[in-house]
């Protein structure tokens, strides 16, 4: 059975439909969206869940392993491979 999807309505008044429990905003998303840096390579849903954590630079993202990171909701498998070229550019490191 599919959840039936609600009209809902941000902060900012921007309109959205969604299904799940998500508060967060689709047009807000894009609006907040990095034009550079590590987070501007991943998906909505991963970067919110790197910042909702506090995680904003490749320095802090270095003190946590791959494990703890795909404990966060929102990143997934995909997500490592971006990180970790991110990490390996600054010369840095995942936590082992």
């Amino acid at each position: 059975m599919k959840a039936e999807k609600t009209l809902r309505i941000c902060e900012k008044g921007h309109r959205y439909y969604k299904s799940s429990d998500c508060p967060t905003c689709p047009q807000c998303n894009k609006e907040n969206k990095p034009e550079s840096g590590f987070l501007s390579k991943l998906s909505s849903p991963a970067r919110n869940a790197l910042v909702h954590e506090g995680i904003d630079t490749l320095q802090k993202l270095s003190n946590f392993s791959e494990k703890e990171i795909l404990k966060l909701h929102g990143v997934g498998p995909s997500s490592l491979p971006k990180l970790r070229a991110s990490l390996e550019e600054e010369g840095l490191a995942f936590k082992s």
